[in-house]
């Protein structure tokens, strides 16, 4: 029996304990929690956090700000008529409205009077702030990008006018997407804190498991670790669902488990994309856009399948080497790669491709929002949707 149970190793929805690894900004070689710690100590800035989907940076502001202290929005939670105060202020915990009342005993020599004052009050800005300055508060505003840009620009101007009044906050968002609204903005040079989170190495996600094991008392061969590290794509997110499924796997909590074998490396990356529910984005952009009539070009792969455009976008994206990133020469090579005869694609309709299935995404609900065809180069967003396509049971 293993003295702790493998969840409370290894956490891919909530904060390590166990596995937490700490990485330096390679920029100037310290580490990401001293740099949050200066950020939130110099009055008047706000703190923008920018790295890519999966990479830990929620789990970087639990590290540093007690999570009583710690009030978490998403940009998902601003529509276009919400007033951006009465949000924060719910979340905080704060009542809409309501009254006090304030009594007091008036003493004479022949009785005593009661007197009361009762004062009406609704939540604003100016109480929303206090609050959070009494009581050690800090905003992290996650997923800024999802907020709707006219939104985004409203919200730069309420936490500019904030932060002068020592407000506290955290703006987290993706660097392809970066906050314009916040880091591009005149009003705010010289008021912001600017925290780039860099892509997890090998190395460095190869520590979680490393730790994870070592705790539960289990040894794993470093070929195996370094196998975990490279399907991980980058996130320590998946790195604890991966290690979290070996352990489930082996039953690890009710068996004497001594060793990792390497044959459960394949099942267990097939069954962490049990619950990862992809299969209507994936179809989505299998489908791709109406063809409106017109028969699509059907190439021959290598491995049998018979696909179009589309399916060869996919497909090419889903092969090894794994990669978080491809220029239109790296999808060209890739995509060639795959094709049995000599009919390939060119540059320009996989360009015009990757605009079509760009332009539905866009059109789509945020889970649809998995890469991003922008500049010349495809950004795989999510990490987990990639996963999913080389092991989800789609292949």
């Amino acid at each position: 029996m293993c003295k702790f149970l493998a969840e409370q190793i290894f956490k891919p929805g909530s904060f390590p304990e166990y596995t937490y690894v700490s990485r330096e900004s390679l920029d100037i070689g310290v580490n990401y929690e001293v740099r949050l710690k200066q950020a939130l100590k110099i009055s008047g800035c706000l703190t923008s956090i920018i790295g890519p989907s999966k990479m830990g940076k929620t789990v970087l502001c639990e590290k540093v700000i007690d999570l009583e202290n710690l009030v978490e929005v998403s940009g998902v939670d601003f529509k276009l008529n919400d007033d951006f105060w009465t949000v924060i202020g719910t979340k905080a915990g704060l009542p809409m409205s309501g009254e006090f009342i304030e009594g007091k005993t008036v003493k004479d020599n022949t009785s005593d009077d009661l007197y009361y004052k009762k004062d009406k009050f609704v939540l604003t800005k100016d109480r929303v702030i206090d609050y959070f300055k009494e009581n050690g508060k800090v905003l992290v505003l996650d997923d800024f990008h999802y907020a709707p840009e006219d939104i985004q620009l409203h919200i730069a101007q309420q936490l500019k006018d904030a932060i002068r009044k020592e407000f506290k906050a955290i703006v987290v968002s993706l660097p392809h997407r970066a906050d314009d609204a916040i880091r591009k903005n005149a009003d705010l040079t010289g008021r912001l804190s600017l925290i780039n989170i860099e892509n997890w190495k090998n190395d460095e996600l190869e520590q979680i498991a490393k730790r994870g094991f070592e705790k539960l008392d289990i040894n794993i061969d470093d070929e195996l670790v370094k196998n975990i590290a490279i399907e991980s794509l980058t996130s320590p997110q998946l790195m604890q669902y991966i290690c979290l499924s070996i352990c489930t796997l082996l039953d690890t909590d009710n068996s004497k488990i001594t060793q990792i074998p390497e044959e459960v490396l394949k099942r267990a990356y097939k069954f962490t994309t049990v619950n990862f529910e992809y299969s209507d984005v994936l179809n989505t952009l299998l489908l791709g856009p109406n063809p409106r009539g017109n028969k699509r070009k059907i190439y021959i792969t290598k491995s049998g399948k018979e696909l179009d455009i589309y399916g060869l976008i996919v497909e090419a994206v889903s092969i090894n080497p794994p990669s978080m990133g491809f220029d239109i020469e790296e999808m060209k090579c890739r995509i060639d790669n795959l094709i049995v005869n000599d009919s390939k694609p060119d540059k320009q309709q996989i360009r015009e491709s990757l605009n079509k299935l760009q332009s539905i995404i866009d059109e789509k609900e945020n889970i649809y929002k998995v890469f991003e065809w922008k500049d010349g180069k495809l950004y795989i967003l999510d990490p987990l949707f990639l996963f999913y396509l080389r092991w989800g049971n789609h292949k």
